[in-house]
Formats: structure tokens, C-alpha cells, sequence
């Protein structure tokens, strides 16, 4: 693995644990001047969200410059009217994998619904900032990281179905929801098919923002009309019965 790659690793898990030490010093940093400790404590955790993120994709950034003005590692990928068009496929190919990992899980017994992405959007309701850390930053440091890095280091050794089979479990559990292990394994699986078709990690970086753009506009901005949606079908759904009863 190369040294930036190491750096990248210890920067990422450096600020998945930041948490425990940036929230404190922002809650005493507005208090410390006259924020009231009750209108931090709401704050906090959204302040430091954005501020680590932003760092951490700066400094992962500048780590990989030199590699994208490597021309070499531009000849064996893909043209880039061929790497749009991955790119938009993918968005499809990654709700297709994720429908799929879904119904698995629900014949396995495992509740559907997602408690990470419910706190997510319940952020998001408070503080609309943070769909920038949700569908953009954070899936660019992802596939940094787990598909880039760990991925890729691992493919050069192993191929791909063990090395998209390791990253993947490992991106599945950085997101602290084990039951839903099968549903992240497969969007691991599905954006690291998709790096390796393209040999473009901005390939699936756009699929894994787009898909996460996507599910947030769903489940906060539209969540009303699909509820009501939702409500309408079952209205339908038990008038047409009640012929058959």
C-alpha cells in the first residue's frame, strides 16, 4: 500500500472518532462566547459534522494530487463519454443491487429501514447543511477510501470478487449497522465492479452521491407526498378487495 494510502486510513478513522472530541470543544468553544450551553448542545454535533468532513476531504485531496496529475494512470481507463455513461448506468445498477440485498434481508428475517439514515434525515430536517456531508462529501470520502484505497490495493493481489468481498463487509460495518450487513456489501460490490469497469474513481463517486441525493430527497423533501402516496394505494388497495369479500 502506498504511504498516502496509509495516511488516508488513519485521517478517515481519525475523523469517524473526532466526535468524541470536537463536539465537547464546540460546545465549549459557543459557550465560552455567550452561546447558551442549550442552543449548543442542538449545534454541536451538525458544526462539527461539517467542519471534519470538509478537513478530511481537503487533506485526502491533497494527498492524492500527484496521482491525478500522473497521466499514466489515465491511459488503461476508460474514455470519458464511456465513464458518463457507467456513471449514470450505475446510479440504476446500485438501486438494483440494493432492492435485491433488501429482499434477501427481509427473507432473512431483518426489519427493513435504516436507523443511520433516519438520524440522518432527522439532521437534515434541522439543519439542511448536512445533506452536504450526506450526499456529497461523505460518499466522496467512501469511495475514497473503501473503494480506492482499500479496494484497490487489495484487487492488485487477490482480484476482485475476495477484494470487493473484504472492502465491502468493511464498508458495511464502518457504518455501525451489522443486521444490514448484505444491503452495504452490495452497493461495496456494485461501486467497486463499477471503479474497476472504468479504472475511474470518479465513476462511482457520482453513482454513490447521485443514489444518496436521491434517498434524501425522498425521505425528507418528498416525504409527505410519498406518505400520502403510500396511504392512497392502501385506500385503493382495500376498496378493489372489499369486491371479493
Amino acid at each position: 500500500m502506498k504511504k498516502e494510502y496509509g495516511f488516508i486510513l488513519i485521517a478517515y478513522i481519525v475523523m469517524q472518532l473526532s466526535s468524541f472530541v470536537g463536539v465537547p470543544l464546540v460546545l465549549f468553544i459557543g459557550t465560552f462566547f455567550g452561546q447558551s450551553p442549550e442552543e449548543m448542545q442542538s449545534l454541536a454535533v451538525p458544526y462539527w459534522l461539517v467542519f471534519s468532513f470538509s478537513i478530511t476531504l481537503i487533506f485526502v485531496l491533497l494527498l492524492l494530487r500527484k496521482e491525478y496529475n500522473n497521466e499514466n494512470n489515465l491511459r488503461n481507463a476508460a474514455s470519458i463519454p464511456s465513464s458518463i455513461s457507467w456513471a449514470i448506468f450505475g446510479i440504476f445498477l446500485a438501486f438494483f443491487a440494493q432492492t435485491i440485498a433488501a429482499n434477501i434481508e427481509l427473507r432473512l428475517g431483518i426489519e427493513s429501514g435504516s436507523e443511520n439514515t433516519e438520524q440522518i434525515i432527522k439532521l437534515i430536517e434541522q439543519f439542511p447543511i448536512i445533506i452536504l456531508i450526506s450526499s456529497v462529501i461523505g460518499p466522496i470520502l467512501e469511495e475514497i477510501v473503501f473503494r480506492k484505497v482499500i479496494f484497490g490495493s487489495l484487487f492488485k493481489r487477490f482480484g476482485f470478487f475476495l477484494s470487493a468481498l473484504i472492502s465491502s463487509v468493511i464498508f458495511a460495518l464502518a457504518h455501525f449497522e451489522p443486521e444490514h450487513v448484505i444491503l452495504y456489501s452490495a452497493m461495496g460490490f456494485t461501486f467497486a465492479f463499477l471503479y474497476v469497469k472504468t479504472k475511474r474513481i470518479i465513476v462511482p463517486i457520482f453513482a454513490h452521491v447521485a443514489m444518496n441525493t436521491m434517498v434524501v430527497l425522498v425521505q425528507s423533501v418528498y416525504r409527505e407526498d410519498l406518505e400520502r402516496m403510500i396511504k392512497e394505494a392502501e385506500q385503493i388497495q382495500g376498496f378493489i378487495g372489499g369486491f371479493f369479500l
